[in-house]
This record gives structure tokens, sequence and C-alpha cells, in this order.
């Protein structure tokens, strides 16, 4: 297992470097001229643009750019001027600039002189903490759902669960999210019944607002819920499916038969052999939706206004902040490698069959 990870960790340095070029071209190669969306309308004296295209490296070639963004090259040229007559007719060479990216720790600054690992250091814990609700909202009545519903195959319960989930998954996110706000809206006023009314307390919050208090709180878990619950669906839908397509297959497998050849009661048979042997795949798909889930709240942070990453990175787009934007993704990117490589690890767990030599 030792020299797995290793292995492992190896192969996270060509990805993660691929990865954030990819995001990099794809960012900062967009047509137009980030410094005047920053004055918007009004006109910018040409000498402060020059000043804050060179400040910004704008005028650099994209793979320069890059270099000194992941921080391999020196983010200023040498500075001549820093030497005397004598030094010059010396042959010193001139003081270079400092090697101040990514590798370095600094994801940089956007265009109003603002540290983009400060963003991420306001923004993380509020798209953290609605992901891992998400995340548990998801994964719980998710694998509640696809668990009854391969256990009872063509019954009532399983046509429910297809039905619902397909439904689900056919619906867009974002009219998801204005669903619920107009159901919510339209019942909480207009001749709401007794037991929404008691529900209303706090936890049908449709514009959301920052609780201020630790997770796993009763007031964030109300002003998380909606969003949440929203945010989570999709992803519920296909976990429930998953796991019911999942427990039909093993249900037909030999380790299940023999143990129940073996004498053992229906409930042991099913947690302990047809449970864990189809977690394998529904695994797997929570290890990638939790980085999803972080990165696909862009939507639903809109929707109900929260104040996480993906609103930094819609404001980032929108003003063609590049550094923003490919800081935050870089965040996600080692959010997905880590999660994948916690999945990976969880096979063997799951399935004992799984060695890593």
């Amino acid at each position: 297992m030792g020299r797995y990870l290793i292995r492992r960790i190896l192969q996270f340095i060509p990805v993660f470097f691929g990865a954030t070029l990819i995001v990099f071209m794809m960012v900062f190669l967009i047509p137009g001229d980030p410094i005047r969306a920053l004055a918007g309308e009004r006109p910018m004296a040409p000498a402060v643009l020059a000043q804050l295209t060179d400040e910004y490296d704008l005028d650099d070639p994209a793979m320069v750019r890059y270099a000194k963004w992941l921080g391999v090259m020196p983010d200023d040229d040498p500075n001549e001027s820093a030497l005397t007559e004598e030094q010059m007719a010396e042959g010193v060479e001139p003081p270079t600039g400092t090697f101040n990216g990514l590798l370095q720790g600094n994801f940089g600054d956007n265009f109003r002189g603002q540290p983009v690992s400060d963003i991420l250091g306001r923004t993380i814990p509020t798209t953290a903490t609605l992901a891992i609700y998400a995340f548990i909202f998801e994964a719980v009545l998710g694998l509640i759902a696809g668990v009854f519903a391969g256990l009872n195959k063509d019954s009532f319960l399983d046509n429910l669960v297809r039905i619902s989930t397909i439904m689900v998954i056919s619906i867009p996110i974002f009219v998801i999210g204005f669903g619920v706000q107009i159901l919510i809206i339209v019942f909480l006023q207009s001749n709401p019944p007794e037991w929404l009314l008691s529900l209303s307390d706090g936890w049908l919050n449709i514009s959301w607002r920052d609780p201020d208090t630790a997770i796993f709180t009763l007031t964030s878990i109300k002003a998380y819920f909606i969003p949440a619950v929203v945010l989570g669906s999709v992803s519920l839908a296909y976990i429930a499916r998953l796991t019911r397509t999942s427990m039909i297959e093993n249900t037909r497998a030999d380790f299940v038969r023999t143990a129940r050849a073996k004498g053992l009661t229906r409930a042991r048979t099913v947690v302990r052999h047809l449970l864990r042997n189809s977690l394998i795949p529904v695994v797997t798909f929570l290890g990638i939706d939790l980085g999803n889930l972080m990165g696909g709240a862009i939507v639903t942070e809109s929707i109900f206004n929260v104040n996480g990453l993906g609103q930094e990175v819609l404001a980032g787009v929108r003003g063609q902040e590049g550094t923003v934007v490919l800081g935050i993704i870089t965040f996600l990117i080692l959010i997905f490698l880590i999660a994948n490589l916690i999945v990976d690890v969880l096979y063997a767990y799951l399935d004992p069959r799984i060695r890593y030599d």
C-alpha cells in the first residue's frame, strides 16, 4: 500500500500541471482586455494602461505568464537601474526578480490588489459547508432509496424510485432551484398548512444569510438546508439508481448464494456481503461528486445568494479576473485529486480481493 500511495502521489504531478496549463490557456487566451474591462466605460490614460499591463504581465507570452504564475520564473525582469555605473562597467549582473508563484504558496492578486488566497480563505468555508451538507443529504437518502429499491425489485417502491429519480435527472439544476423558491413562496404566502408553518421557522430559507456559526449546529443546518437540498438533488438521483442497479446485479452473485447456503440471516447477508460489494461503484461516484459539489455550486450559490466560491468564479469571469478564476479552479483540482486517492484506498477496504502491491 505504501508504494502504491507514493506512485499515485507522483502521478499527481503531471496531472496537476497538465490540468492547470489547460485551464490557464482557456482563461487567459479569452479575447478581450481585462484592464479596459476593469475601467468600464471610463477612458483610461495610455500611461496607466501601459503600467497596469506591465505590472500584471499581460504583455508577456502565454507560457511565460504561466511560468511566472507557477513560480518557476521570476516575476520581474533584471533591474539594471539598481546598479551603479562602476558595477555595470565591471560586468556585475543586475538583480533579477523574485520567484513568487503557486509553488511558493502565492495564488496571485486580482486587479484590485487583493490576494486570491484571501478570497479563497473567505469563501472556502462557506462553499465547503454547503458541499458537506449536500454530500450528506445525497449519500444518506440516495443509499437508502437505492438499497430498498434494489431489494424489492419491480415493487411499488422500486418503481417510485426509478420514476422520481429520472424526473430529477431530467430537470436542469437551475430549474430545480427556481422551482423550489417558487413553491416555498406560494405555500408560505397563500393559505399555508399548519405543518408548513411550523417548518418555515428558519428551515425554508430561500435567501441565504451567513449563519456565522460552526458547522453542524442547528442554526447552520437551517441556513444551508434548502441550498444543500437543491445542490445535492441530482446527485442523489444518480446514487439511488447506481445503488439499485449494483444491488440487483450482486444479488445473483456467487458470494451471496454462498452466504445464504451457509445459513446467514437475510440482514447479515445484505449488510456484510451484498451491500459492501455494491458500494464500490457508489464510492467511486461519491468521490468524484465531492469535487463536483465544490465546483458545481456556482448555479446554486447564484440562485440563493450564497457568498462562496461559485459567486467569486462568476464575478471573476464577468470581470475577466483570470487570476481569481485560475486560483479557485486550481484549488478544486487539488480537491479532485485528493478525493480520487481516498476512493482508491477505500476500494481495498470494501473488497478484500483488491490489493495494491
